[in-house]
């Protein structure tokens, strides 16, 4: 684990910690981990699941302005992948109905866990669409490119040019370790990356 000091970052309840990583570092493992520890975990990556499956209340919208990328399963990803993908226009269009949607539901896990010490908001592109301005502190999940090509490649669907189209819409890994306050690495044993996971926690606990 590598910890930087965050500057003006003072305890407040609750502290919000934003989790971070580019695809296929082991952030999802790191949030479970989190969990473990007993800190509070909000999903955006969930939350839009929840969303956009079966019943989801963003379906209807997302069919409507994406003909055909639903169905009784709630929206299908891989439609709707290669819609948007790669085409910032279509891009934009679904952020418009999914962003305002999670933020609503991201007020209300904070409101819910007002009482706690500290928080996590788990976010896929946090730095990419400035969620971290509303952080006390950053945790990014990182291993070697390597490992992480490795990974995503084993996803149903994946191929090396929709990693590539990915990794483009991403801030670089390098960029994210030199920003964050802790840099979690998944390229060791479980049991290494939760003695880190535990420390962080550790160190928001009320004073």
């Amino acid at each position: 684990m590598s910890v930087r000091k965050h500057p003006g970052a003072r305890l407040r309840r609750p502290f919000i910690l934003g989790l971070t990583g580019s695809i296929g570092m082991g952030k999802s493992t790191a949030a479970l981990m989190f969990e473990r520890e007993g800190v509070p975990v909000f999903d955006a990556d969930a939350e839009v699941h929840r969303l956009q499956g079966p019943g989801g209340a963003l379906v209807d919208a997302i069919e409507a302005r994406f003909p055909d990328t639903t169905g009784p399963n709630g929206v299908d990803r891989q439609k709707l992948g290669s819609r948007v993908l790669g085409n910032t226009h279509e891009l934009a269009a679904l952020e418009a109905i999914v962003h305002p949607a999670v933020a609503k539901a991201q007020r209300r896990f904070l409101m819910r866990h007002r009482a706690r010490d500290v928080v996590i908001l788990d976010i896929p592109l946090l730095f990419e669409k400035g969620g971290w301005r509303k952080v006390g502190a950053i945790a990014v999940v990182s291993a070697p490119a390597w490992m992480q090509t490795k990974r995503v490649m084993r996803r149903p669907g994946m191929t090396r040019a929709k990693l590539k189209a990915i990794r483009r819409l991403q801030v670089p890994d390098r960029v994210k370790r030199a920003r964050a306050d802790f840099i979690i690495d998944t390229g060791r044993p479980k049991s290494a990356t939760h003695r880190q996971i535990r420390a962080i926690a550790s160190c928001f606990h009320a004073r």
